[in-house]
């Protein structure tokens, strides 16, 4: 069997065994994310685009790594675009490490946040998940 090149599209069966995910969980996203659209063949055969497997590897990441709901990974998605997740996949903290210095920088410059949550309330949020983040290194080097 012959290696595919990188541009290649794969069927879900691919994708399915290179992210380590059963196939209904794949079919289960793309009801939940609508920027994933592998193109259907001939008998509902998917095909899914490398764009479209970095994104599957970015949502993974979020949902299993960095502990994120569905509605969560959803609102990332919606406020920020499919850009970062898509290099997601060569660090597992990428994105939590981005929207911590992001957040930081939003309320070092005391703009008002879009969010519902106050400034004092988001900054207490942070400082919990940066407790969380030393804890999971500590675990870490403990294996």
């Amino acid at each position: 069997m012959s290696v595919k090149s990188p541009e290649a599209f794969r069927t879900i069966s691919e994708v399915s065994k290179d992210l380590s995910l059963p196939q209904h969980v794949l079919r289960f996203w793309e009801t939940k994310f609508v920027q994933i659209k592998p193109i259907k063949r001939g008998g509902g055969r998917r095909y899914y685009r490398p764009e479209d497997v970095r994104l599957l590897r970015g949502i993974k990441s979020l949902l299993y790594n960095d502990g994120y709901t569905i509605r969560g990974v959803q609102k990332v998605i919606k406020e920020n675009g499919t850009r970062q997740l898509l290099d997601v996949d060569r660090e597992n903290n990428y994105f939590t490490a981005n929207q911590k210095n992001t957040t930081d920088n939003v309320l070092s410059q005391s703009h008002t946040s879009h969010h519902s949550l106050s400034d004092m309330k988001r900054k207490k949020l942070m400082t919990v998940l940066e407790d969380l983040v030393q804890l999971r290194k500590k675990l870490e080097e403990d294996k």
